[in-house]
This record gives C-alpha cells, sequence and structure tokens, in this order.
C-alpha cells in the first residue's frame, strides 16, 4: 500500500502540516491500496506564499525562457507517460486506451502551451497609447478526478505560458496520480516555487485559495454546483475566474445520417471515460422516423461492448471511481423508471460477475421526454438517454433546451446542412460525425457550463491582464 505524506511546495517535497488521512480505494475491486495525508490551511498558505514570492521574478521572464521551461516539463512528463496511465487505471478505473490517451495529451499540453506562446500578442499599439498583457498573478488550479493529470497539466502549461506562478489543487481523490505529477514538476527543474501542488479537500485547501488575498485568479474544472460557491466567493476579493462546469451535451442524429457511423460515434460519446466526462453525448435525439432502426443497432452494439478489468486493451468500460458515485449513478438509473422511461438495456446492479467493484451495467433509456430528471441533470456515469423528434427545428430546440451548453454532437451524411444545424446549437463546440482534438481550438461553456475558455491562445490570455501606458 502506498503512503503519501507530501505536498510540492517551494520547489520540494514536504511533510504535510494537515492530519487528516483518505484510503485511497481502487474501484475496481474495492481494496484499499493507498492513504493520503490530507493538507490544511497551513499547507495552504506555505504554497501560496511560495508562489507569491516566486512570482516577482518568474513574472519578468521572457517569452523565451517561458518557452524553455515548457519544453523541460514536457520531457519530464513525455517520460513518464506509460507510469501516468498506470496509476489513472488502477485508482481511477479509467480503461487502458483512455487512460494512455490521457497521460500523453497531459504532456503535449506543454508542448501546445510553448506553441500558442508565440502567438499571444504581449504588446501592441492603440492610437498613442501602449498596450501590454501582463501576468495577473498568482494563479490558483482547482482539479477534479476524473482525467486528473490532464487537467494539471492543462491549466498548469497556460499560467506559466503568461509568466503567472500557480498552486494547485487536484481531487483528493487521484492522490497517487498527483504523487507522479509531483515527481515530474520536481523533475523538470523549474525555479522553486512557481509550481506548488497541496493534497486536500475543497472545503479546506480549495476554500482557502479561493478566498485568499494573494490569489488573484482561480482555474476550476468540476460540477456547477461547486463552480457557483466559488465564484461567490472569489468575488471577495475580485479574483478574476475561469470555470469549466458540467454539461448535459446532446448529440443530434438527423435523418440523412449513416446509422453505420452515427451509433458507434454516439455511444462512443456518450460512455465516454466510463460516462464520468462532461463533454459526454448524454442526450441521444433521434428523428422519430429512424427511432426503431436507431434502437435495434443502440441494443446490438451495447451487448458487444466489454465491461471489465480497465486494464485490458480491448475493455471499453471500466468501473465507476468511488461508491458514491456508483450510487448517485444508481440513483439516476432508478429515478428514470420512475418517471416512466424505458430501459432499451442495461439498468440497475452490476454486470454479472463485476460485483467485486464499482461497476454499472452500461444503460440506456428510451420514451424519454426532456423535461425527465435523466435528461435534464447531468449523471456522471454510463447512462444515455433517446429523445426523439418530428421535425430539424424540434431537435434544435430540444439541444438547446437545458440550463448546460458545454459540448454537442452532430451527426449527418451531408456536412453543409450538419454545419448549419451546428450554428443554431448554444454551446462551446460542436462535434460533426466524429470526435475532432484540437487543442488550439478553444474549450468552455455557455450557460451554466461555466465561464471563460481554455486551450489555446484564448487559455493562455485567462492568466493575462491588460495595462494602457501613454507618454512620448
Amino acid at each position: 500500500m502506498k503512503t503519501i505524506t507530501t505536498h510540492y511546495i517551494n520547489g520540494k517535497f514536504v511533510e504535510s502540516h494537515g492530519t487528516e488521512t483518505l484510503d485511497l480505494v481502487r474501484p475496481t475491486d474495492k481494496q484499499v491500496i493507498g492513504r493520503v495525508t490530507l493538507g490544511d490551511e497551513n499547507d495552504t498558505h506555505r504554497a501560496i506564499e511560495a508562489a507569491k514570492e516566486a512570482f516577482t521574478s518568474f513574472s519578468k521572464t521572457t517569452v523565451e525562457q517561458r518557452g524553455q521551461y515548457l519544453q523541460q516539463l514536457y520531457e519530464a512528463f513525455a517520460a513518464r507517460i506509460n507510469d501516468n496511465a498506470a496509476i489513472m487505471v488502477e485508482e481511477y478505473g479509467g480503461s487502458y486506451q483512455f487512460s494512455k490517451a490521457s497521460a500523453t495529451r497531459a504532456a503535449q499540453s506543454f508542448l501546445q502551451a510553448k506553441k500558442h506562446l508565440s502567438e499571444v500578442p504581449f504588446q501592441k499599439t492603440a492610437g498613442t497609447a501602449t498596450v501590454s498583457l501582463e501576468p495577473v498573478g498568482v494563479a490558483g488550479l482547482i482539479t477534479p478526478w476524473n482525467a486528473s493529470t490532464s487537467f494539471i497539466c492543462s491549466k498548469v502549461s497556460a499560467a506559466l505560458a503568461a509568466g503567472c506562478t500557480v498552486v494547485c489543487k487536484p481531487s483528493e481523490l487521484s492522490a497517487m496520480q498527483t504523487q507522479l505529477a509531483m515527481e515530474c514538476f520536481d523533475a523538470a527543474g523549474l525555479p522553486p516555487g512557481v509550481v506548488n501542488i497541496v493534497n486536500g479537500r475543497g472545503d479546506v485547501v480549495g476554500a482557502e485559495i479561493t478566498r485568499n488575498p494573494d490569489v488573484a485568479k482561480i482555474s476550476f474544472t468540476g460540477s456547477t454546483v461547486v463552480g457557483k460557491s466559488i465564484m461567490r466567493d472569489a468575488t471577495a476579493t475580485l479574483k478574476r475566474v475561469t470555470l469549466e462546469l458540467g454539461g448535459k451535451s446532446p448529440h443530434i442524429i438527423l435523418d440523412d445520417a449513416d446509422l453505420s457511423k452515427a451509433v458507434p460515434f454516439a455511444l462512443s460519446a456518450g460512455f465516454l471515460n466510463n460516462g464520468q466526462a462532461c463533454i459526454a453525448g448524454t442526450r441521444l435525439i433521434v428523428p422519430e422516423s429512424r427511432l426503431d432502426e436507431v434502437k435495434w443497432l443502440i441494443k446490438e452494439a451495447v451487448q458487444a461492448m466489454k465491461v471489465g478489468n480497465p486494464a485490458d486493451p480491448d475493455t471499453a468500460l471500466g468501473p465507476i471511481v468511488t461508491e458514491k458515485q456508483y450510487n448517485r449513478v444508481e440513483s439516476y438509473i432508478r429515478k428514470g423508471i420512475e418517471e416512466g422511461a424505458e430501459i432499451l438495456i442495461g439498468g440497475e446492479g452490476a454486470p454479472q460477475g463485476l460485483e467485486a467493484g464499482y461497476f454499472v451495467k452500461p444503460t440506456v433509456f428510451v420514451n424519454v421526454t426532456n423535461d425527465m430528471t435523466i435528461a435534464r441533470e447531468e449523471i456522471f456515469g454510463p447512462v444515455l438517454c433517446i429523445i426523439s423528434y418530428k421535425t430539424e427545428a424540434e431537435a434544435i430546440a430540444i439541444a438547446n433546451d437545458s440550463a448546460y451548453g458545454l459540448q454537442a454532437y452532430v451527426s449527418t451524411s451531408d456536412m453543409d446542412r450538419g454545419k448549419k444545424v451546428a450554428n443554431q446549437i448554444v454551446a462551446g463546440r460542436v462535434m460533426i460525425n466524429s470526435f475532432y482534438d484540437e487543442p488550439s481550438a478553444p474549450f468552455g461553456g455557455f450557460k451554466q457550463s461555466g465561464i471563460g475558455r481554455e486551450f489555446g491562445v484564448c487559455g493562455i490570455q485567462a492568466y493575462l491582464e491588460t495595462k494602457a501606458t501613454f507618454g512620448d
């Protein structure tokens, strides 16, 4: 069993002042595989102070210097991709395919930031004024458990590219992944205090980062409920805030779609990362004229999906992360049944033979209306709702009838038609016929899916403030 007792503060691994511990449970079989000592306000203060002191010099580094640091970080994380993927499989339960891709993308975040650093207009003229973009200050980064290292790296890379120093609070459920990340940051050889990481709970470490006046910027990825709380608390010191929150992403299958392609796309989007993804396409909006055909194809495809050991390369779905999350997903399945939706495949309880872990049957509901709880709220598990429509206009109306607007999907055989539909969907990103991994494009949501954008030039500019200087 792995024991983690340190944080990474001011370029060193330091013993936790906090004494509360948390057991780390492997979701595949519910066995305790580690224990982490959680930080407290004292640990958080030390990390913020280190970042504040380092900001004085780091904020004055050149674009070339920061580009070199980002290169060093890429090399440190790239050297541990396989280790990172293996730990993600064990601690989180992500499938091997997803975990390897996530670990690779984490390392590449630094190269992407380095690339876009040269595209940021750090200085330009506006009439008689010189307009400059300057790092906002110490950035507090609060990240979730569903792709821990990837979120850490994408946020850190953007903040460092801008010239900010950081204090990061990853999810306490991801402490083993965080430990590896800390080792990578240490190996990269950055100046002390530029990157600081504290293991701890959101209501302790996260709360202190949010209210501390020496933190100028918060970037948070997680639930909409917590995001609203962070936004409220950040107003006391007028922190700049980026929030990437929940989603209930629609996937419109148009009546001209090739279902041999649309159905696999719908399932890969709906069950992405064991269903534990804010961008999961969990509302499948299907033409009434093709509903029976879609239902038959989906049932056949889901029956063929392998649910099981996430370490096996051919496993499509692994377990849910914790018992709490497992119970949450099961409660939504029961709620769907109570409200009159019909189970096409799946349902309550673990798949046969997988009762030892937090496994959920991949579940698809039909006869769903958009006012049902399972169509309104983010479930964060492998549960897909099929909603039928008569006209294209109705499909778009259903897609937009949501508190969320993070991502959306369209399947069609006519790309021009698909783009016209996509342009009418209220969402930060729309994928037509396939997933497109374009880290240069901004990412973020409309409505209650968040505020601000990450990735690319937009992501770096979120850590910059604008100054106008006048004088001949």
